[in-house]
């Protein structure tokens, strides 16, 4: 029957799910600090983690045009032929390029990284304006614009040098929250007992 229920709607925190975080709540914590040790590290070797994460990206851009040429083969009609084989070409050149220059190819997304969030922190204070007179907190896309546009400016400012370690410092970033969320995950589930 619970399970059912979890089936129907996985989303909904049930009885199943809550017991499985209880008798797991050790994996969760271990989880959770591995976590954010590695990312303690990462921040200490953001340039590295930069660099990892672009090859990383090239690999997968190289296997995503081996999976197009394979796919181009298989499409039918001269038509989706061509379109499949430059689509994989594009995937393989741009997954060569970013292995052979992972630097350069983390300075130009970073980039286009500083591009959005200027361009997200414009349209969240553009909103919390609008919002001003429907809801009483209107402030906070307000000042989750500012953060925004102000990060944004502050890569672009540092640009190209911040292409070397932004995207690291994310990682780093996102595993240390990572991290700190699965351990507060895991403490609660315990409490449950």
């Amino acid at each position: 029957m619970q399970e059912e229920e979890y089936l129907k709607n996985p989303l909904q925190p049930t009885t199943i799910v809550l017991e499985d975080l209880r008798k797991n709540w050790g994996w969760f914590f271990a989880l959770g600090v591995v976590f954010l040790i590695l990312g303690v590290i990462g921040l200490g070797m953001t340039p590295f983690l930069t660099q990892i994460s672009m090859i990383y990206f090239g690999i997968l851009l190289m296997l995503g045009g081996v999976i197009q040429l394979v796919r181009a083969f298989r499409a039918h009609g001269a038509g989706n032929l061509a379109l499949a084989l430059v689509i994989a070409v594009l995937y393989g050149l741009a997954g060569v390029v970013i292995l052979r220059h992972p630097m350069l190819a983390s300075t130009f997304f970073t980039a286009v990284i500083a591009f959005i969030l200027i361009f997200e922190g414009i349209l969240k204070i553009y909103w919390g304006i609008r919002l001003r007179d429907v809801v009483g907190s209107w402030f906070w896309p307000v000042i989750m614009g500012v953060i925004s546009l102000l990060l944004g400016i502050t890569i672009l400012d540092h640009w190209p040098i911040s292409g070397l370690w932004v995207i690291g410092l994310f990682i780093a970033i996102e595993l240390i929250i990572q991290g700190w969320a699965y351990i507060m995950v895991a403490l609660k589930a315990k409490s449950l007992d």
